[in-house]
């Protein structure tokens, strides 16, 4: 099934999210910067604006490239564009990056797509894929078995009553639209206070970290950056939940000589040879401000590191403290 196809743009303006913090925290830009999230272009055209020479735009949703026309015609050769995951960025890039920007999970634009099939509010096919190929969600939740769906919608959604969902989608599928599922689940769980999120919102994370191997790719990209980042360039990722800020938190701490174990009980490793120095050891919260302007920013965190002259090393991913099971397709029969 053929990605939806492009619409004018988003439904409302996009905002990148922490921009000014992260503008300040990685300056002074200069040289090649590599932004693994393009999506509606708002990092990239920061990062040009601030002085970087060029920037590799990636992005694996082609719909997100389809509508770059105008930023790239503004940016002429200073712009590359380039369809793809980022978790290749190293080879994509083909050149030593002075800079990397990430800047995870649903972009703005596919939530305001209904044909995109990652809204609970809104109408539209059960897909989620951001590159518009592979299985969909309704592959997933069709033909999964209920121990399987439980584990995702608990292990990626952080939702409690995974296992009552997961038994309630088993015994109404099959589903083919967003609003089919998001009712069930919301039937499952009891109806939100003022204030609260949707019932549906943390079942559909999770169904849509594990349609497009989110932390998978997410490992590969980090890894891939380390590689691709000459000495002194920056690597800044913005974060939207803490399933991905724990393993962001935990790559950077182990890259820069902490510890990083999966849990307290766990031995402590021996600090070896540093590949990133953290600018900020804290991860940066947007401002009540940001928040104000744009609601989507009010989970959001950055973390920034420097790269140093150490050499690229395997990444443990046990260590990584990685949720969840691994690949839903492949579940025996």
């Amino acid at each position: 099934m053929a990605a939806a196809a492009p619409t004018t743009g988003p439904a409302t303006p996009h905002i990148p999210v922490l921009i000014d913090p992260l503008i300040a925290a990685v300056s002074p830009v200069a040289g090649i910067w590599l932004d693994g999230t393009f999506g509606a272009g708002g990092y990239a055209r920061r990062l040009l604006d601030a002085g970087a020479a060029r920037v590799i735009g990636v992005d694996r949703d082609p719909d997100a490239l389809a509508l770059a026309g105008p930023l790239a015609a503004e940016y002429g050769e200073r712009l590359r564009l380039i369809e793809g995951w980022f978790s290749a960025l190293d080879v994509l890039a083909g050149t030593p990056l002075d800079g990397v920007v990430l800047d995870l999970g649903v972009s703005s634009m596919q939530l305001d797509q209904p044909d995109r099939g990652f809204s609970f509010q809104k109408d539209g096919p059960l897909d989620m894929r951001m590159s518009g190929t592979g299985p969909t969600a309704a592959d997933l939740v069709n033909g999964s078995s209920e121990a399987v769906l439980a584990d995702y919608i608990y292990h990626y959604g952080e939702e409690r009553a995974a296992r009552r969902i997961a038994r309630a989608i088993v015994a109404r599928r099959p589903f083919g639209r967003t609003l089919q599922l998001a009712e069930v689940v919301s039937s499952c769980l009891p109806r939100p206070k003022p204030g609260q999120i949707h019932p549906a919102t943390r079942t559909f994370q999770g169904l849509r970290i594990a349609v497009n191997d989110e932390f998978g790719e997410l490992i590969a990209g980090l890894a891939a950056a380390e590689r691709a980042l000459r000495p002194g360039g920056k690597l800044a990722v913005v974060t939207f939940h803490s399933l991905e800020d724990r393993v962001v938190k935990r790559f950077l701490l182990a890259r820069s000589g902490h510890s990083a174990r999966p849990s307290r009980h766990a031995p402590e490793s021996v600090p070896g040879e540093a590949q990133f120095r953290l600018i900020s050891r804290r991860a940066i919260a947007p401002t009540d401000a940001e928040v104000a302007r744009n609601p989507r920013a009010r989970s959001a965190k950055l973390r920034v590191a420097e790269r140093t002259a150490a050499p690229s090393v395997p990444v443990d991913r046990a260590a990584m403290g990685l949720p969840g099971p691994k690949d839903w397709w492949r579940e025996p029969a």
